[in-house]
């Protein structure tokens, strides 16, 4: 599909610190956007980064209606162009979000299209280090201009795109979470499975704690009986509990579908080990921990990829997982999503969309 294209006469390149990246901090050249309107949506097109003017009655400021995304696209080791991993699932996942917010869904293969021409357009941007990549965040939102608790008739899909390093500071080494049992983010019923900035809002003050107390997340229980895992503020969560790999169930309707989550799900069975999707509360990984059987705990998500954990704390007693060293489990999902990621490994799955330029 072709899409219009207006450039940008100005680059943000230079701007750009490549030495010291982190995450989400700088901006490419171009951004994918798209209207609807009248009840349908346009082709999209592409335009230059920059400011955007906005009604001050803007309904997504005041009732929060808006969805986004998070995918990267890897340069590839051999040179031949960029990888853009697993961006079908991502494009998947924006719909059944938009679902859930009472927004129009948006055709998949235009997305993909848009995002595959956005990468090729702005590709030197695309970092050529190892463990860094460029991050394409797809947002929709109602742009309709007025005040009243109702869905809009008119929305926006922008796809901007950042280059970044790791999401971590301390990178691949593991980090400290505390679990909380004082807030909650979801419940059953509610939007825990829509990738919605709701979420995220009402993750902000716990994580704001958590900081403040030397913890790089926060573990979320079930907001009912405060004991069933959720997931982390940022990624999904998993355990190797006696060689069994076991994650909180989707089914609950408070956790988010994460495509890492997926991805290292379909790794493990391929790989024949014991995989279960259930709920696990807090008392059974206490339980587990004090019976030497916790043997690693890991969460997975496209930001940080694996981000291994070394501590969990609730009420007061701190579990020191892996002596707070990766294990070999958490590695070797790392290696080989990666490795995928970057071409250094078969893709056997068709996970990635190779964008040449």
């Amino acid at each position: 599909m072709g899409f219009k294209i207006t450039k940008n006469n100005k680059t943000r390149y230079e701007s750009i610190d490549w030495n010291n990246l982190r995450f989400g901090v700088y901006f490419s050249d171009h951004i994918f956007i798209s209207k609807y309107k009248d009840g349908k949506w346009d082709g999209g097109e592409i335009i230059p980064y920059g400011e955007m003017p906005m009604e001050p009655g803007l309904c997504t400021l005041h009732y929060g209606q808006t969805i986004f995304e998070g995918l990267k696209a890897f340069r590839r080791v051999d040179g031949n162009g960029a990888n853009l991993f697993r961006a079908d699932k991502n494009a998947q996942r924006l719909n059944r979000s938009a679902s859930l917010v009472c927004i129009p869904e948006y055709d998949v293969p235009t997305l993909l299209d848009g995002m595959k021409e956005l990468v090729k357009l702005d590709n030197k941007f695309i970092p050529k280090q190892k463990g860094q990549s460029l991050y394409l965040r797809p947002v929709v939102f109602g742009s309709g201009n007025f005040l009243g608790v109702t869905a809009s008739q008119e929305y926006m899909l922008i796809v901007m795109t950042s280059p970044v390093a790791s999401y971590y500071a301390a990178g691949l080494n593991p980090v400290k979470i505390m679990v909380s049992d004082d807030h909650v983010r979801a419940v059953k019923g509610g939007l825990g499975a829509a990738k919605t900035a709701a979420n995220y809002a009402a993750s902000l003050y716990a994580g704001m704690d958590a900081h403040k107390k030397g913890f790089s997340q926060v573990l979320w229980l079930d907001g009912v009986n405060r004991k069933d895992i959720d997931e982390v503020g940022a990624m999904n969560i998993m355990f190797l509990i006696d060689g069994e790999l076991i994650t909180p169930s989707l089914d609950k309707g408070t956790v988010l579908a994460g495509v890492t989550r997926d991805t290292v799900l379909t790794l493990a069975r391929e790989w024949g080990m014991k995989v279960t999707e259930r709920n696990i509360s807090i008392d059974e990984v206490m339980d587990a921990y004090k019976a030497g059987k916790l043997q690693e705990a890991f969460g997975t998500g496209t930001a940080a990829v694996i981000s291994p954990v070394g501590q969990l704390t609730y009420k007061g007693t701190d579990m020191i997982i892996n002596d707070m060293k990766i294990g070999p489990v958490s590695q070797k999902f790392y290696d080989t999503i990666t490795g995928i990621q970057y071409g250094e490994i078969e893709d056997k799955h068709n996970w990635n969309i190779h964008v040449t330029f």
